[in-house]
Formats: structure tokens, C-alpha cells, sequence
């Protein structure tokens, strides 16, 4: 496993859309666990996605708390209610905003294996879903927030 260097707000990489990827092999479960070690080298880091380290895939690590997530390809299949969140990224040290997120999502991917998997997060784990998989289309927090906070 190796740290990867994040993308900082600004980097252009930050705004394009990623690739599917096409063969889950060991290059991917290699980079997503290079993601994750990544991830857990920085204080608050919830998830992170693939072009935060400049690669411009449809991968994404998570753990808030529960255990790692890796998911290759996620797409977001449903979204049900409502909720204001506060949000930051690792992309964008020190920026915090309110926005809303949907109050539960439910995420189809492939695992580490290939596999097809389904899963269901709601409050903080949607809110999650949500902000890695938009970095996979070029989004950022930012482009939703409607109040920026000191924290």
C-alpha cells in the first residue's frame, strides 16, 4: 500500500467525469487500498474518491466508523427524504458548509471481487455516499451549500 497525494480545490482533475471501470483486477483492489490508507492518514477523513488522488475512476472508500467500504462503479439507484448536513472535504481543508443531502440512498457497485453488491446508508453514510459518488461526475460539496460555517 502507498499514501497517495490529494488533489487540492482548484485542480481541474477535480471537475472531470471518471471512467467505469471495466475488469476489477489486482491494479484496482491495489489502488483502492491504496485510497483507503490514504483516507486514514488524514484527520476527519470519512471517504474518498479516485480523482481526489488525481485518478480519474469510478472508485470510492469509505468507513465511517462501521468498516471499510470499497466500491468500484457506484451509482446511486434510489433516494428517499431529506436532511440538512454539514460537510467538508479532503480536497477543500478547513471549508465547511450546510447543504442538503438525501436522508437515505441506496447505492448499486461492485465490490473489491467484482461482485455486484447493494447497499442501503442512511444519515451520515448517505450523506457520504452522496459526496464521494458526486466527486466521481466533477461535483464538489461547494456547489450545494447554502451557508458556509467556521468550525
Amino acid at each position: 500500500m502507498a499514501l497517495r497525494q490529494i488533489r487540492l480545490f482548484g485542480d481541474e482533475v477535480l471537475r472531470k467525469k471518471s471512467r467505469e471501470v471495466e475488469v476489477v483486477d489486482e491494479k484496482i483492489r491495489q489502488l483502492l487500498n491504496d485510497m483507503a490508507e490514504t483516507m486514514y492518514n488524514e484527520e476527519n477523513g470519512g471517504g474518498l474518491a479516485a480523482p481526489q488522488i488525481g485518478i480519474l475512476k469510478r472508485l470510492v472508500v469509505i468507513d465511517m466508523g462501521e468498516g471499510l467500504i470499497k466500491l468500484v462503479n457506484p451509482k446511486i439507484i434510489s433516494k428517499e427524504g431529506s436532511q440538512e448536513v454539514i460537510e467538508g472535504c479532503l480536497s477543500n481543508p478547513n471549508v465547511f458548509g450546510k447543504l442538503l443531502r438525501p436522508k437515505t440512498v441506496k447505492v448499486q457497485a461492485l465490490n473489491e471481487k467484482g461482485e455486484e453488491i447493494i447497499s442501503t446508508g442512511a444519515g451520515d453514510l448517505a450523506k457520504c455516499f452522496c459526496h464521494e459518488i458526486d466527486h466521481l461526475d466533477g461535483i464538489l460539496f461547494t456547489d450545494f451549500v447554502t451557508e458556509y460555517l467556521k468550525l
